[in-house]
């Protein structure tokens, strides 16, 4: 019989892990630095460890800092069956047919989505990933990613299609908010069709789902929190003790904020987009009409 760990999934159990032994850390008055002098590493790979980037942790690893942070016989066990499932399993992003064409940040990002209970999203420049129909994608990754073969992109559709699963997964569906500024509607990906098979595809997901929201941000709204770029909040279920995170991208790089000050100031510069956008009503009727105008 398996336990809740051994059937968890990996990206699940890195999270968990990572914030368990930092809390050891933190619980043994022991800097990082101390750490990884004691065992002879480099910062980078408790780093790693301790914020779940990792794809596979090496249960060795796992004695050791316990070991050092006095963990009772309990706390390792469970720290180990952790390891454990990172070392047995593999998340679906991550076996060899969808290895080459996933950026480090986007492998990230993956990991908080599926853990993940809510997210709070804020987008400004074209319509959010779980919300994407396949053409849509196609034709983004068609002229955005110029270095990527038709297969490669073919593989990068089949990588956003199933990360919609979570939207309607048996089991605590992702509670999914959206915050999108109106240029998303208004601008031509592709065709006019594509267009309107993309917005006709948000009001039918947001219609069908109670747990998918969408907030319009009217260009009569003016200048706005929306236009300092997208971002993304993570919350998990109050069960596994993660913080909530905020997931940043840009062209070059991505950040993940774990800070509770800059949390905070994410948290609170998205309450006010909600405040500042349509409510949810008056947006599928702002995509309704952009429907008819494609």
């Amino acid at each position: 019989m398996t336990t809740d760990r051994e059937s968890a999934s990996p990206a699940l159990c890195r999270l968990q892990l990572g914030s368990e032994l930092r809390q050891l850390r933190l619980t043994a008055g022991l800097k990082g630095a101390q750490v990884v002098k004691k065992l002879l590493w480099s910062p980078s790979k408790l780093t790693r460890l301790e914020t779940g980037e990792n794809t596979t942790v090496e249960p060795t690893d796992v004695m050791a800092l316990c070991e050092i942070y006095g963990a009772d016989p309990e706390r390792r066990a469970v720290l180990l069956s952790y390891a454990k499932v990172t070392k047995t399993n593999r998340d679906w992003w991550l076996t060899a047919e969808y290895r080459s064409v996933l950026k480090p940040g986007f492998k990230a990002f993956l990991d908080l989505e599926a853990a993940a209970e809510t997210t709070q999203l804020c987008q400004v420049g074209f319509v959010p990933g779980l919300l994407q129909t396949e053409d849509y994608i196609r034709e983004i990754h068609r002229r955005s990613d110029l270095e990527f073969t038709a297969d490669e992109i073919n593989r990068v559709v089949d990588i956003r299609i199933t990360r919609q699963e979570v939207l309607v997964r048996e089991e605590s569906p992702l509670r999914y908010v959206s915050v999108v500024d109106e240029a998303v509607l208004r601008r031509v990906v592709g065709t006019p069709q594509i267009m309107r098979d993309q917005l006709a595809h948000i009001v039918e997901t947001v219609e069908s789902r109670p747990n998918v929201k969408v907030q319009v941000m009217p260009f009569a709204a003016g200048a706005s929190r929306v236009m300092n770029g997208p971002f993304c909040i993570f919350r998990f279920p109050e069960r596994l003790g993660l913080k909530p995170l905020v997931h940043i991208e840009h062209l070059a790089d991505t950040w993940v904020k774990r800070d509770d000050a800059d949390v905070k100031r994410f948290a609170n510069a998205f309450t006010d987009l909600q405040a500042e956008a349509l409510g949810p009503d008056e947006s599928l009727r702002v995509i309704k009409e952009a429907i008819k105008e494609h």
